[in-house]
């Protein structure tokens, strides 16, 4: 290929996600074959791997006869790469739930199509950070299925027992953890492989790894933000205020957990379930508080975020966008789907992306977990919805990048390198590898 395709090949990559797909081939306004009839009736392939999926999709046959839904289940460890090699060999399925993270990502390589026209009607019907998660540059990527509102839940009764303040501040956290510790307790848990802890706190301190620059990537891991949430981390890993139970034995975290091994989690409405599922001897001791804030920063500045929140895609190879764009919006909004998947009983209790989910947070929030501080719990969440991030950007390598930083923040918790060292490592490392990519960067 010449020199001058080669930079055309990158910018499409760059430009993919500034509003220039269609240039680099494809048509985004291609709805694929007529809308399914009595006749001729639609099937649209949809994979997921979320508890209430199925029941979602048995709901959707049941009220349409002419476009129907057949749900496979992925039950392997990485749901992208499988959707990857399945659209390598012609045979991707229209539908599939997936997390926005990788959404950028996906879009890049042109395995999910835009579905602005059908999903952008529908906007008002979705919470706002939820829809911004879906939208890429002004285009929408998927249907909005959750958002991912972000606080602490904690061990009541071992706050109460240690005469601990609920801590309001990052500075308050680390105090309390070096108090428990005394006592044998670690305050928080850090899984080796897991460094949305980094991710999260960076975002809530103002960062912004990835940016769209013109035709460029813009990548910058060391800003103030970054920096400020380094400094926290430093202090509980050095302090050895956190455990490191790897959630590959997820049972081991819980009963790390249900036991008082550690005592707070800052986490959203989806890993509560799980935490009820698992415990035998703490339900009841748990409660909600909004996430810590930085010292000298309100509550109300971003302190969640919708780094699990999920999108329901539909994919370039899909002959039928339009119906199954109409699909993914009916299983994110009509309220027979929602309840399924936002109670923990029937699906997986994600916080649903609809404008008001009030109706379902009675089904959302368990009382078997949080006891007497159930009543408590409804407002800490409704009111870290509007703290959400609206605009932090997931860059178009966005999945190798976080399996490289795993690998680092595996090095932190066992203090083979500190983590402004693993930021360090992933500027240069994030800015290298999309230029072998063919991807115009700075940094």
């Amino acid at each position: 290929m010449p020199n001058s395709g080669k930079r055309a090949l990158a910018l499409c990559v760059a430009l993919g996600v500034s509003g220039a797909l269609t240039a680099c081939g494809g048509s985004d306004s291609a709805s694929g074959s007529p809308s399914g009839s009595a006749a001729k009736p639609v099937t649209l392939t949809y994979w997921g791997a979320q508890d209430g999926q199925q029941a979602v999709v048995n709901a959707w046959n049941a009220s349409h006869a002419t476009v129907k839904l057949k749900y496979t289940r992925l039950t392997g460890t990485d749901p992208i790469t499988t959707l990857r090699n399945a659209a390598k060999a012609g045979n991707a399925p229209c539908l599939m739930q997936t997390s926005a993270e990788q959404l950028t990502t996906l879009a890049s390589e042109r395995i999910v199509a835009d579905i602005t026209q059908w999903i952008s009607p529908h906007k008002s019907g979705y919470n706002e950070s939820a829809y911004a998660e879906a939208t890429i540059q002004g285009k929408v990527y998927g249907a909005p299925t959750s958002a991912a509102p972000a606080f602490t839940v904690y061990r009541a009764d071992i706050f109460d027992k240690y005469k601990l303040k609920v801590p309001t501040t990052w500075n308050e956290f680390v105090a309390a953890g070096k108090v428990l510790a005394k006592h044998g307790i670690h305050i928080t848990n850090y899984a080796g492989e897991d460094p949305s802890t980094l991710e999260t706190m960076a975002m809530q301190a103002g960062a912004h790894w990835y940016a769209i620059d013109g035709d460029s990537w813009k990548v910058n891991l060391l800003d103030p933000g970054s920096l400020k949430a380094a400094n926290v981390i430093q202090q509980i890993v050095d302090s050895n205020l956190n455990s490191s139970v790897s959630f590959a034995d997820y049972a081991a975290v819980q009963r790390n957990y249900d036991n008082g091994g550690a005592v707070t989690r800052q986490i959203s409405t989806w890993q509560m379930s799980g935490m009820v599922k698992n415990f035998t001897k703490s339900n009841g001791q748990w409660a909600l508080a909004p996430w810590p804030a930085f010292d000298g920063e309100s509550p109300a500045i971003p302190a969640g975020t919708n780094n699990s929140g999920g999108v329901t895609v539909v994919t370039e190879q899909c002959q039928n966008r339009q119906q199954a764009a109409e699909a993914a919006n009916w299983m994110s909004t009509n309220s027979t789907a929602v309840k399924i998947m936002s109670n923990p009983a029937t699906g997986s209790a994600f916080y649903p992306a609809i404008a008001d989910a009030s109706p379902y947070l009675d089904g959302l929030i368990t009382s078997k977990l949080l006891g007497k501080h159930t009543a408590a719990a409804k407002p800490v969440i409704v009111n870290s919805i509007p703290t959400i991030v609206k605009d932090w950007t997931f860059g178009p390598d966005w999945t190798a990048m976080y399996t490289e930083m795993a690998g680092g923040w595996a090095k932190v918790l066992t203090k083979q390198q500190t983590v402004v060292q693993l930021l360090q490592h992933m500027q240069k490392w994030t800015v290298d590898d999309l230029k072998t990519r063919g991807i115009s960067v700075k940094s």
